[in-house]
């Protein structure tokens, strides 16, 4: 993204964290793209036969972003810090909500010679991975941060230096230990 388009973005969250109505509708077409591209970073990692599209993703994302109440945007590494959070969330709770199903939450009645055999692999993966973040939230919250920003997020290392107001070095150092830990709590 061009310094001009960032500086743009930014003043228009600002503007919409003062209350300026009509700079929300200013900054819609100019974060979409990119709000996008995120969500189809989300979705390569979702299971086949997922029903929820990258597109929908994203506009979820986006109404969500909308109706909080708290909308006081630093700029807009922060905007899609929050934006890439939010959109992990709306997938662990789908996922959830289809582990739920499978136990008996939406019962319906089918023909098992009708049925193609569908894998929750990928829902048993993105709740353990949300999980395993959880866990290094609790015991080393900026690792956790780190790995949002950068592998949900799609931050680059200095975007993520920015939002954690840390050094480069720093977010490298936390980023590979966090991957090893998450991949040694993942991997029974």
């Amino acid at each position: 993204m061009d310094n001009q388009l960032s500086a743009e973005i930014t003043l228009l969250l600002k503007a919409w964290s003062r209350g300026d109505k009509s700079a929300l509708g200013h900054l819609a077409p100019k974060v979409y793209d990119e709000l996008r591209r995120m969500a189809r970073r989300y979705m390569r990692n979702e299971r086949p036969g997922n029903t929820l599209q990258t597109t929908a993703l994203a506009n979820e994302a986006y109404l969500r972003l909308v109706d909080a109440n708290v909308a006081d945007w630093n700029d807009r590494v922060h905007f899609f810090a929050v934006s890439a959070q939010m959109m992990r969330r709306i997938l662990v709770d789908r996922a959830r909500a289809r582990r739920s199903e499978k136990r008996g939450g939406a019962f319906r009645k089918v023909n098992l010679d009708d049925s193609p055999e569908i894998s929750d692999s990928k829902d048993r993966e993105i709740l353990a991975v949300d999980e395993a973040l959880k866990l290094l939230q609790a015991t080393d919250p900026r690792k956790a941060e780190v790995v949002e920003l950068r592998f949900f997020g799609g931050l680059s290392v200095e975007e993520t230096a920015t939002i954690l107001r840390v050094s480069p070095q720093t977010v490298m150092r936390d980023w590979k230990l966090a991957k090893a830990w998450l991949v040694r709590e993942i991997k029974p």
